[in-house]
């Protein structure tokens, strides 16, 4: 179980530091790339960003419904239910909201299209940060339980 933990951890807290990275620099500087070289600029982000972010991901999602189901000695159930559900609501604001923006702006750059980006992918910073919270919690209750 302590695998599981701290797997939890490392995953939320390397997800936590590139949602940032995305929201505060990546995004906001798409509208700069220029409309000429736009389509190959974000084929090159999908591309990429799918690299160091999908694992990840699965990671977490595993580790945080194992955390939920099998709860480590210490912890309180409700905060292991909290951290999935935390999950799912990226996951949902990923598959629902980012994704279909990130599929209208593959045909070209469009200023409403990003501006939807930026502002909702809100959400998953906000929602990665209270999860990272979670996880270190989570952590600690099951270090000194």
């Amino acid at each position: 179980m302590s695998t599981m933990v701290w797997t939890n951890v490392a995953s939320s807290l390397y997800l936590l530091g590139l949602i940032w990275c995305i929201q505060i620099v990546h995004y906001p500087l798409m509208n700069q790339v220029g409309s000429d070289r736009f389509h190959e600029f974000h084929r090159q982000h999908g591309l990429r960003t799918s690299f160091v972010v999908v694992a990840p991901m699965l990671v977490e999602l595993v580790s945080a419904a194992a955390l939920a189901v099998w709860v480590p000695k210490g912890v309180e159930p409700e905060l292991t239910v909290i951290g999935l559900v935390l999950v799912v609501v990226i996951w949902l604001s990923t598959f629902a909201i980012q994704v279909p923006v990130h599929r209208r702006l593959a045909f070209g750059f469009d200023s409403v299209a990003h501006r939807r980006l930026v502002t909702s992918n809100w959400l998953r910073t906000a929602a990665w940060s209270l999860r990272a919270v979670v996880a270190l919690a989570i952590a600690i209750q099951f270090s000194t339980g």
